[in-house]
């Protein structure tokens, strides 16, 4: 849904309008505050701006926290791969003129080859001949199929383009879901709550509890973000291959989430467990 910000200190009150699904918000008791409006068709459509932005202000907490982490740089990846994805998107949305002027053309010519021909027969004067007729019928048959054959390749050219390069910038997703997963591999809270004896090839341990939990909250938001960029590509082109496709990376990007979540979970049940101690 889209940032609906009422006044503060104002409790707004909604209402659907009787002739219209439109959405609006009056601030009882102070009538000369503006009042928003919010239609159906920007409710229910993801913004690309919006994600880009989101991502923005998550890269900026990340570098306020973590000013060190290598964190940001996988964050300024998402961050360009979700202005790419913008870009291509619409470019997916728009047709390629010259693609499909030049496949009408070649059915064009094909339609016109095929009826020229079929204008210059003529009736045979030979009695009938069943074998010859079925000789005909079945060449005049496979020149069909194939005419069909051919104009169905013209035709899907475009989508066939579309589809591919789709494809490859949702594989670039992917890679990079499996790269964010990789930054948090080695933040085990076992190795803070258990306190156990390191080993030379043990990953150094220099965050607290919040820290980690905040480190494993961003990966968490990072991942949620990456399914949304991938859903930018189904927004204005419905093709079903790359649809699924989408689906795949937002399952993935779901399942490592909850890897994750589990991870956080643990962390936030040993700070519930520190507080009556502390406070006894």
């Amino acid at each position: 849904m889209a940032n609906l910000r009422p006044c503060v200190g104002v409790e707004p009150r909604l209402q659907l309008t009787h002739h219209s699904t439109t959405l609006r918000a009056v601030n009882d008791g102070n009538p000369s505050k503006p009042s928003w409006t919010d239609t159906p068709r920007s409710r229910h459509r993801l913004d690309p701006a919006r994600v880009i932005a989101t991502i923005e202000t998550l890269e900026l907490r990340i570098r306020e926290r973590f000013p060190e982490a290598t964190l940001i740089e996988v964050c300024e990846e998402l961050r360009h791969v979700s202005v790419e994805a913008q870009r291509r998107a619409s470019w997916v949305a728009r047709p390629i003129l010259g693609i499909r002027f030049a496949a009408a053309l070649a059915i064009a010519v094909l339609i016109i080859g095929l009826t020229g021909t079929i204008s210059q027969l003529e009736p045979s004067t030979r009695p009938f001949d069943l074998v010859l007729f079925v000789n005909v019928l079945e060449a005049g048959i496979n020149n069909l199929v194939l005419l069909a054959v051919g104009a169905f390749f013209l035709v899907t050219i475009e989508t066939r383009i579309k589809r591919r390069r789709s494809l490859d910038a949702i594989h670039e997703l992917r890679s990079l879901a499996h790269i964010i997963d990789l930054h948090q591999l080695t933040k085990d809270p076992d190795r803070l709550l258990l306190h156990g004896k390191s080993t030379k090839s043990s990953p150094a341990t220099d965050m607290d509890l919040f820290e980690m939990s905040r480190y494993l909250d961003y990966c968490c938001e990072m991942l949620s973000l990456l399914g949304k960029i991938a859903a930018i590509y189904g927004l204005h082109w419905r093709d079903t291959v790359s649809v699924q496709a989408v689906s795949d990376v937002e399952r993935l990007t779901t399942g490592l989430s909850q890897k994750i979540f589990q991870k956080i979970m643990i962390l936030h049940g040993s700070l519930d467990d520190d507080k009556p101690s502390k406070a006894s």
